[in-house]
């Protein structure tokens, strides 16, 4: 099997685009990469199919390893049809972003930047509080705490016993 030197460069250079610019701040230039790694790689399995043949169509005098596998070309069309929609999705985020913020570049977060430079504090935990340290009042007959806008319930009420 000879595989066309020009297809692998072709490959590669996609692929290699698209990483590019999938690690760029633009969201634009995130969904190009993505569309060129989805053209790369649908190369890529062009590629591993192997030489063109007949269609996959019966016919009693040619051997089966005449026949080009359809099973590749299935892959692509699948791989077209999801790329197209993840692209939509990528758009309609990107659409939305620009409508919110005006703005195509993905903003740096405080946190992430506070955990690149090693200046994150880590919480305390939280300790039990003492039994006699609450800020709602107690009902001593079921030992539950009631909150300031509910009233405690006489002993039975709501179980949906007699009636």
């Amino acid at each position: 099997m000879t595989v066309s030197l020009a297809l692998v460069v072709v490959m590669a250079a996609l692929i290699a685009c698209g990483v590019y610019l999938l690690l760029e701040r633009s969201l634009t230039r995130v969904v190009l990469g993505f569309l060129l790694i989805g053209n790369g790689v649908n190369l890529l399995i062009l590629i591993m199919a192997g030489p063109a043949g007949f269609a996959p169509i019966y016919d009693e005098s040619l051997a089966p390893e005449e026949y080009s596998d359809p099973l590749p070309q299935a892959l692509i069309l699948t791989a077209i049809v999801i790329t197209f929609a993840v692209s939509a999705f990528l758009l309609a985020l990107i659409y939305r972003s620009w409508r919110l913020a005006n703005a195509d570049d993905v903003a740096d977060d405080a946190d992430d930047v506070a955990l690149r430079e090693g200046t994150v504090t880590m919480p305390l935990e939280e300790t039990a509080p003492d039994e006699g340290d609450t800020d709602f009042p107690v009902d001593e007959a079921d030992d539950s705490a009631v909150g300031p806008d509910v009233e405690p319930q006489p002993a039975g009420a709501g179980t949906g016993g007699d009636r």
